[in-house]
């Protein structure tokens, strides 16, 4: 038999949380998360993404024992903004068996239905900044902190039940050995000639936080037409300060001004933290802050994490001057691969940034839909 509950208290909550843990117990490319820092991101207290939005969470069991779960989310300012109608959906995991499936979206239509929704759109988050889509393909792929990780069968459960492909996502990969600095170097230098470009770098994080604002105005302008974006908001800014810029090496950020000064645009790469996690398994206590700690110092992996360019600069060379100071503090780094996060695949600007660095797109991902 299977039943359903929503999560409410902070012990239920933990269950929820948790249930990755048992179903992900033997899977060596499962990116376990910071269990605190999942239950902080659910707390409507400190989660500014609940200023405009509202969210249940399921757990789901089969004779007795957890099966699944999955957090039901609407987005008003999504909806009132943007006039979509629709109810999103996340966290999910289940063992291999639909009717579970089935009986966890169940709740997610129903919720859905009552808030006056028209469609149901999953997994993905509260916002942009959060995990998005169903691994399709890179199934014997590590994660990253950043990704859902999740078996083949997924794709086959929501395909069963009538879901259809929304949005197509590819994560790539490529050896920094194989990086010719030629590409960019001699572009770099002619660009700052010509218009004046000037590269901001930094070695602490106190360097960094006069400008975390200014990056946010920007990254909302610059990505603000793609598909289901939703600004980031001053409240949300903060947030995102205390829980991103401390765990991201200083070198790592990377901004370009124009001649008069103004930031035109910014590059976040993230230390690879997949394996500093695996070794935490969900705890910073008693040594899950050292393999955090030694992960951001001397991680050989990165993830670029998000890059935007002032509309007006995007084709004036801008990437070249964020590539040549990356070129050097890898270099001096030491560092091995360049790991992509999640873009969609119809963003063709941002994939021609890669195209010279010979990526090999090892991830796929998307979201699916279903009319209510």
């Amino acid at each position: 038999m299977i039943t359903i509950k929503e999560a409410k208290t902070t012990a239920e909550m933990k269950e929820f949380i948790k249930f990755s843990f048992s179903l992900y117990k033997d899977n060596p490319y499962w990116i376990p998360p910071l269990i605190n820092d999942e239950l902080q991101g659910f707390d409507k207290k400190n989660n500014p993404a609940f200023e405009h939005a509202e969210a249940k969470f399921y757990i789901a069991y089969k004779d007795g024992k957890a099966a699944g779960k999955v957090a039901a989310i609407v987005n008003w300012q999504e909806i009132n903004d943007q006039g979509k109608k629709k109810v999103r959906f996340g966290w999910f995991d289940v063992i291999d068996d639909i009717e579970v499936t089935k009986a966890l979206l169940e709740k997610v239509y129903k919720y859905g239905t009552e808030q006056g929704l028209e469609y149901v759109e999953g997994p993905m988050g509260f916002s942009n900044l959060d995990k998005v889509g169903v691994l399709t393909e890179g199934f014997d792929e590590i994660g990253t902190a950043i990704t859902w990780y999740n078996p083949p069968y997924y794709k086959d459960h929501f395909e069963q039940l009538g879901f259809v492909k929304e949005k197509e996502y590819i994560e790539s990969i490529f050896s920094f050995a194989n990086v010719d600095s030629a590409l960019f170097m001699k572009a770099s230098d002619m660009v700052k000639r010509r218009y004046g470009f000037k590269a901001m770098t930094f070695k602490s994080t106190d360097e960094v936080m006069p400008y975390v604002d200014q990056m946010f105005d920007l990254f909302n302008a610059t990505y603000a037409r793609l598909t289901s974006f939703v600004a980031v908001s001053d409240v949300q800014k903060e947030y995102f300060k205390k829980k991103y810029i401390g765990l991201i090496n200083p070198e790592y950020i990377v901004f370009v001004k124009d001649k008069d000064d103004n930031i035109i645009s910014f590059g976040i790469v993230m230390p690879s933290f997949a394996e500093a996690l695996k070794k935490a398994n969900g705890s910073l206590l008693p040594f899950g802050w050292y393999h955090l700690l030694k992960a951001k110092k001397h991680s050989k992996d990165v993830v670029f994490y998000l890059i935007g360019v002032e509309e007006e600069y995007q084709n004036k060379g801008v990437t070249a001057v964020m590539f040549e100071e990356y070129f050097k503090v890898f270099s001096k780094n030491g560092v091995r691969n360049c790991i992509r996060t999640p873009e969609l695949e119809d963003n063709h600007a941002i994939h021609n940034l890669w195209k010279n660095f010979n990526p090999r797109i090892h991830k796929r991902r998307r979201t699916y839909r279903k009319d209510l």
